[in-house]
C-alpha cells in the first residue's frame, strides 16, 4: 500500500508538483473541449454553396494604402461590405494581426465595439439582403513603434459559404 509518510522531503515535493502538473493539465483540458460549444458560430445560420437563397458578402476592396505617417499619428481607412444575397449576412469574429490595429463595424448607425488581435468576443451583427456595412480599420504605430513599411490585416467571418472568412489589409509607410 501506498503511504506518504514514507516518502522523504524531496519525494514530497516532486510528488506535490506532479499531482499539481497534472490537475493543471486536466483544467486546460476541459477548457479546450467546451471552448466550441456555444460559440457564436454554432448559433449561426450556415448555407451551403449550392443554396440558391442564402447571403452573399461583397467587398468594396479588401486594401488601402494609408500613406506616410508620423509614428505617433493615427490613421484610418473603410470597407463597405455589402449583402447581395437574398438571407441576412451574419459577420462574427471580427480580428486583427496586430494589437495595434484595430476594427469596428458601423451598420445603419449602429457602432460595434472596438476589435483588435487579442479580442475574443461573442458579438455578431447581421447586414440585411441589399443593406452595406462599412468596416473601419485603425492603425495606431505608436503602440508597437516600427518603421518602414507596415503592412496590417482586419479579418471577420461571414456566414457566406463562399466568403466565410474576409480579410482586409492596410499598408502604411511610418517615418
Amino acid at each position: 500500500m501506498f503511504n506518504l509518510k514514507n516518502l522523504s522531503g524531496e519525494k514530497l515535493i516532486l510528488f506535490a508538483i506532479g499531482g499539481f502538473t497534472l490537475l493543471v493539465l486536466l483544467v486546460i483540458v476541459i477548457f479546450a473541449v467546451n471552448e466550441g460549444k456555444g460559440s457564436v458560430s454554432s448559433q449561426t445560420a450556415n448555407f451551403a454553396k449550392s443554396d440558391s437563397d442564402r447571403p452573399k458578402a461583397t467587398a468594396d476592396s479588401s486594401f488601402r494604402d494609408l500613406g506616410k505617417m508620423n509614428v505617433n499619428d493615427e490613421k484610418a481607412a473603410e470597407f463597405s461590405i455589402k449583402n447581395d444575397g437574398t438571407k441576412p449576412l451574419t459577420l462574427f469574429k471580427l480580428s486583427t494581426s496586430c494589437d495595434c490595429t484595430f476594427a469596428k463595424l458601423d451598420i445603419n448607425g449602429q457602432i460595434s465595439p472596438e476589435f483588435t488581435m487579442h479580442s475574443k468576443s461573442d458579438w455578431k451583427t447581421e447586414i440585411a439582403p441589399g443593406d452595406t456595412a462599412k468596416l473601419v480599420v485603425t492603425y495606431r504605430p505608436f503602440i508597437m513603434p516600427v518603421k518602414g513599411i507596415v503592412s496590417r490585416q482586419a479579418s471577420l467571418s461571414t456566414n457566406d459559404p463562399d466568403n466565410e472568412t474576409l480579410i482586409f489589409t492596410i499598408n502604411a509607410t511610418v517615418e
